[in-house]
């Protein structure tokens, strides 16, 4: 059974910093090209940043500089380090990995940057 389970979503303060984490199960994981996106409410879930299974990465442009992902391929696990964190950017983030047939996702954690 195929599981992706975030974690690491919470209350942070504009100007903050949050790690999350997206721990894999039931995939070959290397073989993966993982991503975060994220669902404000009302509104449609966006791509947030990617790495494929070579490390290559990819950002959405709010993002770029101050959110990283990373993945350890040992561990299945993924994480979003995000800095300098915005009101804007409160939303559910959600963990997608796309392998060779299918493409799962997680049940997302909530991040909210409020004062």
């Amino acid at each position: 059974q195929v599981q992706l389970v975030e974690s690491g979503g919470g209350l942070v303060q504009p100007g903050g910093s949050l790690r999350l984490s997206c721990a894999a199960s039931g995939i070959i994981f290397s073989l993966y090209d993982m991503a975060w996106y994220r669902q404000a409410p009302g509104e449609e879930r966006d791509f947030v940043a990617g790495i494929e299974s070579d490390g290559s990465t990819h950002y959405e442009d709010s993002v770029k500089g101050r959110f990283t992902i990373s993945r350890d391929n040992a561990k299945k696990t993924l994480s979003l380090q995000m800095n300098s964190l915005k009101p804007e950017d409160t939303a559910v983030y959600y963990c997608k990995g796309v392998g060779p047939r299918f493409a799962y996702w997680g049940k997302g954690t909530q991040v909210t940057v409020s004062s």
